[in-house]
């Protein structure tokens, strides 16, 4: 059987690389995406630090092959449809096939409505719910080929609290996930029980770009996080289980290790040895669905109303 391939959007550092990294690991092609590139030979020393801005697709690249694993870094603005639909027709052109997205790109801002200007919250929108919305309808009839593709969302479970103080960045996380639960429904309805597609988030803050500016000036944080491979491995996870047990589903990484895996202890994944990194998700999330949820009425098909008037 040919290898997998694995396409992994926004892995240039962080929690992204480590998702590309562990992939291939696990027998994966994987092509690595994101907007910067570099040129690897010339970063000493190698590898970089995984959230500087010396780690790049271009590294990631060459840290998967130097480890004997399949990696090509494709370089891609998600703003850009034409940009995005390049890097999907490059990974068919390299490899032939398109087995599992992942969708990890993201751009953030956490303040009040009043203090996030217009032009922070375009890039939200057009990186966070555009961006993906425009990967998987490149990906979409790729992932079919087989009628097997796995998608995974880098978006959080919806409930009341997430929108506190970042309201403009929840609206946009919050529209991945009614993505999830939509495009779910279409695999149910259109009969593709192999299909899944599924949301990831993190039940404690994970080390990051970001997470370590946070750090530096507040070294004590350092005790709250975890490491990026708690992420990664509950998503090798969910690419593992069956299609109906993941798909549409909003899940966090300790919780669905807990359930599906079997994982009890978690100490491995603390950043500091010996430390309990404080959970910043709710223990219980609401359940979305209704009691008419199987009534959907007299439901109207835009696409196919506007070919019967062609």
């Amino acid at each position: 059987m040919a290898r997998q391939v694995a396409l992994v959007v926004g892995a240039s550092r962080g929690i992204g690389r480590q998702i590309a990294i562990d992939l291939a690991k696990a027998g994966y092609a994987v092509v690595v995406s994101a907007k910067s590139t570099s040129d690897p030979a010339k970063v000493t020393p190698f590898p970089p630090n995984p959230n500087s801005s010396q780690s790049t697709i271009s590294t990631v690249e060459r840290e998967i092959k130097e480890a004997g694993g399949e990696a090509t870094a494709i370089a891609v603005d998600v703003r850009d449809y034409e940009s995005v639909q390049r890097l999907v027709a490059g990974t068919i052109e390299k490899y032939g096939r398109l087995d599992v997205l992942v969708y990890n790109s993201g751009a953030i801002w956490w303040a009040s409505v009043e203090d996030t200007p217009m032009k922070r919250f375009q890039l939200m929108q057009r990186v966070n719910p555009e961006g993906l919305y425009g990967t998987v309808q490149a990906a979409l009839p790729h992932l079919k080929r087989e009628g097997k593709g796995r998608i995974i969302v880098v978006s959080p479970p919806i409930y009341s609290r997430f929108f506190r103080g970042k309201t403009a960045y929840a609206m946009g996380k919050v529209g991945m996930s009614v993505l999830t639960k939509g495009l779910a429904m279409d695999f149910e309805r259109q009969g593709l029980s192999d299909m899944a597609i599924t949301s990831i988030w993190p039940a404690a803050s994970i080390e990051s770009a970001a997470t370590e500016q946070f750090v530096k000036k507040n070294p004590d944080e350092a005790r709250d996080l975890r490491k990026a491979t708690i992420f990664s491995e509950a998503i090798l996870e969910m690419l593992k289980a069956p299609a109906s047990v993941v798909n549409g589903q909003l899940e966090l990484d300790e919780d669905f290790l807990r359930r599906h895996v079997g994982v009890a202890d978690f100490s491995k994944y603390s950043l500091v040895p010996g430390s309990s990194p404080r959970r910043i998700m709710p223990a219980e999330l609401p359940d979305l669905s209704v009691k008419e949820q199987a009534d959907e009425g007299r439901r109207y098909d835009s696409a196919k109303d506007r070919k019967s008037k062609l």
